[in-house]
């Protein structure tokens, strides 16, 4: 539990620190909870042992620790992408708090990763969840942002409530909330299979996945830039883990029947999602539906049912944090500095502001699946999972469904370097964290692809699921 402990420690440090400073050196706080949490990141990557705790409801092997960790570099990266945020005068004296729920929703995330039980899961997934919807409306100043609060604590609430039923079926059929003991116990029958698809149907809201996904893009323009980072790279990917460890692990005597599911589901999410992100003009909207078009993607490596199909999902989960971290990280500068968040008014960007231009170009490529960046690789694995047990049909559609997304990831490369524009956002410079983030970004989404060994690494950490 090395990760939660420190993680419960720093929030702890954090308050400490917000209680104890003057109001003329609150600024220290972003300093401090910065720091630490880089040297969090930095623990993640020293070995684990695999073992047990608690009677088997907490368990810990490489495999966890490593997905722990890309949600770890995730977070830094959305933390150094909200200095300049916090600065701002409405939110400067509230950067504790801000910090604080950040943590508490990865200290649930991390619980459910590493969960032996339902119980411990579903705690994990309530303490992932509540101070997520507070982050949501934590600009209060904005009737939006108190909007998505709500809309997103109501569907929250839905879906814990579908999932806690699906959990009260298992509980009742098998006997036993461990996941050990439910494994041989689980079978076909009607009351299994209703609990697994209410299971299913609630990690369906957090993944938002097709047609769980209608309060994603709502939330995601009314939330603060930076939230919405958070929420699209962050919580979906902790869901994604989560998910797919439920599934090989607990849930591999019905593997047929959850393929066949998540056959629908993701060919129903990858199309629509398409569909629909085709229409937008608010930046924040159109990435939501380009999130839920990932989803529909993921559920590809899941499919795969095995070493393989593990080992590419966490990869494009790592993918998919650099990718869109790179391109939130342009949409959150341009937000702060000049308050526009439309496509119509990146027009003419490039004159203005090329390497933000380039680097929005490049996370747009990697999310199409353009090589040679790092998004080819993870969709071409994502593929090859799904061809590998047969489901050549769904692949060729998954490719349609990824010639259309170039469709609308260009729509926004044409307005910043070929659309005209008498007064284009004016030049500016970007805070020094941020432009840091945004090298690691890039400089990730090159290395991804390129070096095989990060491929091979979480290869041979998939092999002791």
């Amino acid at each position: 539990m090395r990760q939660e402990l420190l993680l419960v420690l720093i929030t702890l440090v954090v308050l400490m620190a917000d209680l104890a400073l003057a109001p003329g050196k609150k600024h220290l706080v972003v300093q401090i909870a910065l720091w630490l949490f880089g040297a969090l990141t930095i623990t993640g990557f020293l070995p684990v042992k695999e073992g047990s705790l608690f009677g088997g409801m907490y368990n810990t092997s490489p495999l966890l620790a490593g997905m722990k960790s890309i949600l770890n570099i995730a977070l830094l990266l959305v933390l150094l992408q909200s200095v300049k945020w916090l600065q701002k005068t409405e939110n400067f004296n509230k950067a504790a708090e801000y910090f604080i729920l950040l943590f508490s929703t990865l200290t649930g995330m991390d619980f459910m990763i590493s969960s032996g039980d339902f119980l411990m899961f579903y705690i994990g997934l309530e303490l992932a969840t509540i101070p997520a919807t507070v982050l949501a409306a934590f600009d209060k100043s904005r009737n939006a942002s108190a909007e998505a609060g709500i809309k997103f604590i109501f569907s929250s609430a839905l879906s814990s409530g579908i999932l806690l039923l699906g959990l009260s079926f298992i509980y009742g059929t098998t006997g036993s909330v461990y996941f050990p003991d439910v494994i041989p116990a689980f079978g076909t029958s009607s009351l299994h299979l209703l609990g697994f698809i209410f299971l299913l149907s609630g990690m369906g809201f957090k993944i938002s996945l097709v047609p769980f996904h209608f309060w994603a893009a709502d939330v995601y323009e009314g939330a603060p830039v930076n939230i919405t980072a958070y929420l699209s790279v962050v919580s979906k990917g902790a869901a994604v883990f989560i998910l797919v460890l439920l599934l090989y692990k607990v849930f591999s005597v019905i593997q047929h029947q959850w393929e066949t599911l998540l056959y629908v589901l993701s060919v129903a999410t990858m199309t629509i999602a398409n569909l629909f992100a085709i229409r937008q003009n608010n930046l924040k909207r159109f990435m939501a539906f380009s999130s839920i078009a990932q989803a529909g993607f993921i559920l590809l490596g899941i499919m795969g049912a095995d070493q393989a199909g593990m080992t590419s999902v966490v990869y494009f989960v790592l993918i998919y944090v650099l990718t869109n971290l790179a391109a939130f990280g342009v949409i959150s500068s341009i937000s702060h500095h000049t308050g526009n968040e439309t496509i119509s008014s990146y027009n003419g960007l490039y004159r203005t502001n090329p390497l933000l231009s380039l680097t929005m170009m490049l996370a747009l490529f990697s999310l199409a699946g353009i090589p040679p960046v790092a998004g080819f690789f993870g969709k071409f694995f994502l593929f090859t999972a799904a061809a590998s047990k047969g489901y050549y049909i769904l692949v060729l559609i998954a490719v349609l469904n990824a010639t259309i997304s170039l469709y609308y990831y260009l729509r926004v490369i044409k307005a910043m370097f070929i659309d005209r524009n008498d007064q284009p956002i004016a030049w500016f410079r970007s805070d020094v964290y941020t432009r840091f983030s945004l090298m690691f970004c890039i400089l990730g989404v090159f290395f991804t692809g390129f070096f095989g060994m990060v491929y091979e690494t979480i290869y041979a950490l998939a092999a002791g699921m």
